[in-house]
């Protein structure tokens, strides 16, 4: 499983539970990191070295739940963009992973809460998207991959999280999860100024996840929009 997000703590918030009920049952989880998250937190003093910081929290929060393999691709925070140069990078990555699943952040813009549609969220689902299709499958597309050993690849399943609440048609069950889903969270010191605030938020939302899948009353759960690209119900064309 490959697993793109625009900053640093993104993947924690969107999926880390699920990442850990993954991991906890043999799946080997690599974590995309796209931009050194240099434009986060709050304290003027960090400014100098936030950027090793963010790169510092991402480790063990990754750990927390399972995950060793992280790879950062060295945008700069705030100015991702789907281009060409990001789309050849995740192209790579995903044919070094080969993935059954790749997951990132969604491309849609969710007018429900506008914040976690922030721009370099919605350019991360976009390179992502059209790096599994048709970049990654392509053996044309960047042919200097293919010259330097990086196969083909067709991914399976195309995962999203953080789109649109309509576009949500897969819910996981991680009530067994949310405690290290806070704390992979919570390692991201720097980018938490109110703790309790951010803590609460977290489990009220993981809350109102469960209730619309139907979940047992107390249940947490992760939503996801699940596309399949090349499965058995899916065919090459138009």
């Amino acid at each position: 499983m490959l697993v793109s997000a625009a900053h640093p703590d993104d993947v924690d918030f969107g999926a880390a539970g699920t990442i850990a009920r993954w991991t906890a049952a043999g799946v080997k989880v690599t974590y995309c990191i796209m931009t050194d998250g240099d434009a986060g937190g709050f304290e003027e003093s960090h400014r100098a070295g936030i950027t090793a910081m963010r790169a510092r929290e991402q480790a063990p929060a990754a750990g927390l739940v399972g995950v060793d393999g992280v790879r950062f691709l060295g945008q700069r925070d705030g100015y991702l963009e789907a281009s060409h140069e990001v789309i050849k990078q995740v192209v790579a990555l995903i044919r070094q992973v080969r993935p059954e699943v790749v997951m990132a952040m969604h491309p849609e813009r969710g007018w429900d809460r506008i914040q976690k549609s922030h721009p370099d969220h919605l350019a991360c689902g976009e390179a992502v998207t059209r790096a599994v299709y048709p970049a990654v499958e392509n053996p044309y597309a960047y042919p200097e991959l293919a010259e330097a050993g990086l196969a083909a690849y067709k991914v399976p399943y195309l995962w999203f999280y953080g789109g649109p609440r309509e576009r949500d048609n897969h819910f996981v069950d991680v009530t067994d999860q949310v405690d290290a889903k806070l704390a992979a969270i919570r390692t991201h010191a720097s980018q938490h100024p109110d703790l309790a605030a951010m803590d609460a938020r977290v489990r009220q939302s993981l809350l109102e996840n469960a209730a619309r899948c139907g979940l047992d009353e107390g249940r947490s759960a992760e939503a996801f929009h699940v596309v399949g690209v090349n499965t058995p119900d899916t065919f090459a064309g138009f």
